[in-house]
């Protein structure tokens, strides 16, 4: 389906570019969303008509967006959440989360603001994109962690499961027997002999 478009949206064309879309994005995302229309000459001679008032006011709402760029000046938002020895998180970050917590820190963000190519499924530091316009959009850091000590290592570049790992290979040694029966432990073998002295 063809379409013209009313704002840039990405990986596709500016405002008043004619494309060729799949008609499904066209009908579920481009059309409800207001985002574009039906190519043909009715829609045509509105777009034209039309297009002064829907430039300036793109250009009015990127302004705001730009200022609202501002706002997100090496903006980090810090997620405690439960997980694995192995740092996986039970369940996953969500754009919900990100959206409370950047509400909660006091920024204007939407829903679909968030760009979140992946699910966050582990605890580490990432970098998001929250696009405030089709124009505009701003990196956000997140720190994902079990506890605000642990998030404070990882802002200050701590990778947190190495440094984990490390500890536990330095700490505690098991005692080895080369001859022990595999699956028992070295108490259990030393016991053996005097079982057999006293038999």
């Amino acid at each position: 389906m063809d379409v013209i478009l009313l704002e840039r949206v990405e990986k596709l064309g500016a405002i008043g570019d004619v494309v060729k879309v799949k008609d499904g994005y066209a009908r579920n995302f481009l059309l409800p969303n207001k985002k574009a229309l039906r190519s043909n000459e009715a829609n045509r001679k509105v777009f034209e008509a039309n297009r002064a008032r829907i430039e300036s006011d793109n250009a009015a709402r990127r302004a705001d967006a730009e200022t609202e760029a501002k706002t997100f000046d090496n903006a980090t938002v810090t997620l405690i959440r439960q997980a694995s020895n192995t740092g996986q998180l039970y369940g996953s970050v969500a754009v919900r989360d990100l959206v409370e917590a950047l509400v909660a820190d006091g920024h204007k963000v939407g829903k679909t603001a968030i760009v979140l190519d992946k699910p966050i499924k582990s605890i580490g530091v990432y970098t998001i994109k929250v696009a405030l316009h089709p124009e505009v959009s701003v990196p956000v850091k997140v720190n994902v962690a079990r506890s605000p000590e642990e998030a404070e290592m990882q802002a200050q570049g701590v990778d947190v499961m190495s440094a984990m790992f490390e500890k536990d290979e330095a700490g505690f040694v098991e005692d080895y027997d080369p001859n022990a029966e595999p699956g028992a432990t070295a108490e259990v073998d030393r016991d053996q002999p005097e079982d057999e002295a006293q038999g």
